[in-house]
């Protein structure tokens, strides 16, 4: 299959095919004090404030349900940049939070609440009209520096009048990886502002390390996450089914440099070797983008379930890899046919019909590891406040 005609079906998929989009005149600045540009901030109802309660389905299928309560008084805050969802026909998005901005901050980030404050700046991303035009090679360098100009701007101002000295943790998907690896880079590494890093939790990138090393490439001093009582360190990683390794032209596990690679940390085995996964999927009808899933039910017999989110302990595993493929985070699904649960989970990218084996399981990187995540922020911030 050709790259154009990719290119073609990504296209239609995404916008149509009644063709030509326009980038309208980028505004100079985003104010970061008016409310209305945050997607998420304490103390309010918006996207990270629906119930998060999930099903717990066992490999028999016995459910039960998990209910889920934000922290009363959490100790950190959460500041998060979400992933490409814009399907704006421009270079860059408005500055609004539409279906697609909500659902993946309610998929994504919104569990976090029971661990931290979460804060969430809407901002001028790079669309996935954008993503289409960068098949063919365009660099985009202006419009990305709108995209993290925002970003900066948020930044500046959670920290000029939120903050006060609080433990804080960086979560990126995707784009939202990206910008914040170059705000980690250019306003946090090596500065005072360092040490209240509780850490920063990186997904669906590739952040250069050199090989064999936990500290340098991307940043000079803040190295990988290699244990729980760990903090001002990084998770980094790109899920691959462990039965599709990355190709030959992956969009991730790999990266440019000599003598560097993607960094891979897996929150279920910080120090290397394999770890069971617990995962929060949606068990709803979208996936974070907010078009419609390719997984219909949870459970062989097409049982619906009646909450928003489903977990499936045991199901999952995962393992950092690395080989002649790149450096990835190999998920293994625990096929069983007495197992009651699927056996193929979602997560592909998929354009007309084809799976992009380069992306992986992008769609659900965040997902699978929601669980060890929020365990791993647990012990970090304990370790965090002991050293205060």
């Amino acid at each position: 299959m050709t790259k154009r005609f990719l290119f073609i079906s990504l296209w239609v998929v995404l916008f149509g095919a009644d063709g030509a989009s326009a980038q309208p005149a980028v505004a100079a600045g985003v104010d970061y004090k008016a409310d209305a540009s945050w997607l998420c901030r304490p103390g309010r109802t918006d996207a990270c404030s629906r119930d998060q309660i999930a099903t717990r389905v066992e490999a028999d299928g016995r459910r039960t349900i998990e209910p889920f309560q934000p922290a009363a008084a959490p100790a950190i805050d959460c500041f998060y940049v979400y992933p490409t969802v814009s399907r704006e026909r421009t270079m860059n998005s408005a500055l609004a939070a539409t279906q697609a901005e909500r659902e993946v901050a309610n998929q994504q980030f919104a569990r976090f609440a029971s661990r931290c404050r979460l804060y969430a700046p809407l901002y001028r991303q790079l669309t996935l009209h954008a993503l289409v035009t960068t098949v063919f090679g365009e660099r985009l360098e202006e419009e990305g520096d709108v995209a993290y100009a925002d970003v900066k701007a948020a930044w500046q101002d959670y920290l000029a009048r939120d903050n006060q000295g609080r433990g804080f943790v960086l979560i990126g998907h995707s784009q939202g990886a990206r910008w914040l690896t170059r705000l980690i880079r250019e306003e946090i590494d090596g500065q005072p502002v360092q040490s209240h890093m509780v850490s920063a939790l990186l997904m669906g990138t590739n952040l250069a390390v050199p090989k064999g090393a936990d500290v340098g490439g991307a940043f000079q001093h803040v190295p990988l996450c290699r244990k729980l009582t760990q903090t001002g360190c990084v998770v980094a990683y790109a899920s691959f089914r462990a039965e599709s390794p990355p190709p030959d032209r992956t969009l991730f596990g790999k990266v440019a440099a000599p003598g560097q690679v993607a960094a891979c940390v897996n929150p279920a085995a910080l120090a290397g070797g394999e770890g069971a996964l617990m995962p929060y999927f949606s068990s709803g009808d979208v996936d974070i983008t907010g078009v419609p899933s390719r997984v219909t039910s949870w459970l062989k017999n097409g049982d619906k379930l009646g909450t928003p989110f489903v977990t499936t302990p045991g199901l999952l595993s995962a393992e950092c890899v690395s080989n002649a493929q790149g450096d990835y985070l190999a998920v293994t699904t625990h096929a069983d046919a007495v197992d009651q649960r699927i056996d193929h989970i979602p997560g592909d990218v998929v354009v007309a019909g084809v799976v992009l084996k380069g992306w992986g399981l992008h769609l659900v990187d965040v997902n699978l590891t929601l669980g060890n995540l929020l365990a791993l922020l647990e012990r970090q911030t304990a370790a965090y406040l002991a050293r205060q």
